[in-house]
């Protein structure tokens, strides 16, 4: 359900970005809506507004809403402030990549690999299959970042368009894959557990 609530501010993002360009009045401002710019604004203040919520709901973030958060500021700010969207677009490919070297780097620090830090509460699995699944999610994320990267600045005619569809189709994808792959080892792990405890 996360991963999902993590969607809401690109959507919306989306959504003004297609909208075409119309002047508004906000409190007796007239403000643009429509358009790259116009959309960059409500991402970050739905961003904003949807992390305050879950903090204020939840008295905290995760370490990764939290990194979104702070990549949303900034490329966000410096897209708006320099008015280009050359910022924004290496939003999506540094979030991810930064998301693979959290992945990676557990596999050196710490005594359990990030996956199952965040999944092991949940489900006993074998050390082999916990880091396998890393290494899945950290192939996803590099994966992930090098599509958006292409696709933003190659096909930049509908970048925004995969931005959003693109990479929450790839995100249902993995976590249905991860889903098959885990039911087959949860099967294997209910049946032999009596047996590895001798």
């Amino acid at each position: 359900m996360k991963q999902f609530i993590d969607f809401i501010p690109l959507l919306l993002f989306f959504i003004v970005y297609k909208l075409d360009p119309r002047v508004i009045d906000v409190a007796g401002h007239d403000v643009t809506l429509g358009g790259i710019f116009s959309a960059t604004g409500v991402l970050i203040a739905s961003s904003v507004v949807v992390y305050g919520i879950l903090f204020i709901t939840q008295r905290k973030l995760e370490k990764s809403q939290w990194l979104t958060l702070v990549a949303c500021l900034v490329f966000g700010s410096l897209t708006l402030a320099f008015h280009s969207e050359t910022f924004l677009k290496w939003k999506a490919p540094v979030v991810n990549w930064l998301f693979a070297l959290a992945f990676i780097g557990s596999h050196f620090i710490g005594d359990r690999v990030l996956i199952k830090r965040i999944m092991g509460h949940a489900l006993q699995l074998p050390d082999a299959v916990w880091t396998r699944l890393n290494v899945a999610w950290i192939c996803f994320f590099i994966f992930c970042g090098a599509a958006n990267l292409f696709v933003a600045f190659t096909f930049q005619s509908f970048w925004v368009d995969f931005k959003v569809f693109g990479s929450l189709g790839m995100t249902v994808l993995f976590l249905v894959g991860q889903g098959i792959y885990l039911s087959r080892h949860l099967h294997d792990s209910d049946t032999s557990t009596p047996k590895t405890e001798d």
